[in-house]
């Protein structure tokens, strides 16, 4: 089956295990809702496409969820390779999204909501 010109080649090329080196959990606690962005951190060497693509997209603010969905990329995959480049300084997460108290913040809850209606 080929893809028609409407819709776009998904971008995993590969099995999902090659791209995480066979790593399935993330360096860092991410959350689906955990808000990434790119920091202005250049890549030194070699860089995985699937990378690349990431910190691309975060030059605005983007949910775990949203970036494995815009990528194409299973969720977990996707939830590994932002967490090297958390440890890597090439994106950072947005820690505000939770009151002193721990709880989530009420925008933020309002956002997953809007999200879980409009499926």
């Amino acid at each position: 089956m080929t893809d028609s010109p409407e819709d776009p080649p998904s971008r995993l090329r590969v099995r999902p295990y090659t791209v995480t080196r066979g790593r399935t959990e993330s360096q860092v606690d991410l959350g689906l809702e955990t808000m990434i962005r790119s920091t202005n951190d250049q890549a030194s060497g070699k860089v995985v496409a699937e990378k690349k693509a990431i910190v691309e997209l975060c030059q605005q603010p983007q949910s775990v969820a949203e970036i494995s969905a815009h990528l194409k990329l299973p969720l977990q995959v996707a939830k590994v390779l932002v967490g090297d480049l958390v440890v890597e300084g090439r994106v950072a997460t947005n820690s505000g999204s939770a009151q002193s108290d721990g709880r989530p913040d009420l925008a933020l809850l309002e956002r997953v909501l809007d999200g879980l209606q409009s499926l």
